[in-house]
Order: C-alpha cells, then structure tokens, then sequence
C-alpha cells in the first residue's frame, strides 16, 4: 500500500506546482495527493484514474475488475489532471480538448471534480 501523503505536503507540493517551482518530485507527490483525495471521495474499484507516469487509483463503486486492463479508463498528464482536480479546468473543456482520454460507459469524473484541496 502506497505511503499515506499528508495535507500539509500535499498542499506545499501544489503550492510550488502552482508557483512554477515544483521539480519532478513536487509534482509526483501533488498528482499522487489528488489522487488520494479523490480516491477519498469516491471509494470503489470500477473506474481506473491514471496519472503516468506518477500514479493511478481505482475510484467510484461499480463492478470491480480483477484482470486486465479494466473496462473504465482515464488518463492524462500531470498538468491536466491538477488543473482539473484544483477546478482550474473543467472536465468538459478537458475532454474536448483532446486533454484527457476516458473509455468505458463509467469513465466520467464531472460530479467528482473539482476536489479543492
């Protein structure tokens, strides 16, 4: 199980992403607490969120899946995906940018985002 990252460095690696000072690690550990918050909010396993090359959780309840590549996929970069996760972007706008990429009937984060950490 990865390393629980607390609110007090998840904030400080968003602050330094926001202010254009983050090196790699600083953007791995705000990516990886975005995703441990939505992972918060929407517990399950139906829907996969990946972030490469920084991080992926499984959210949302739903039918789980056990092998493969499972039925429910997004994925974006970094920059998008704390854009998004912050309200900076919308979903909608990301989606119709080519920004992210989402398969699957369940592969849809509107109601879930932004999570203002």
């Amino acid at each position: 199980m990865p390393r629980r990252i607390s609110t007090a460095e998840g904030r400080d690696a968003l602050d330094a992403t926001r202010a254009g000072t983050a090196g790699r690690r600083e953007l791995g550990t705000a990516v990886r607490y975005l995703l441990q918050l939505l992972a918060e909010r929407a517990p399950g396993n139906s829907v996969e969120v990946r972030v490469p090359p920084f991080g992926a959780v499984q959210v949302v309840e739903g039918p789980r899946h056990t092998r493969g590549t499972p039925p429910n996929v997004i994925e974006t970069d970094a920059a998008t995906w704390i854009a998004l996760a912050t309200g900076e972007t919308a979903w909608s706008d990301a989606v119709a940018a080519g920004l992210v990429h989402a398969s699957g009937t369940r592969a849809e984060l509107t109601g879930l985002l932004p999570l203002r950490p």
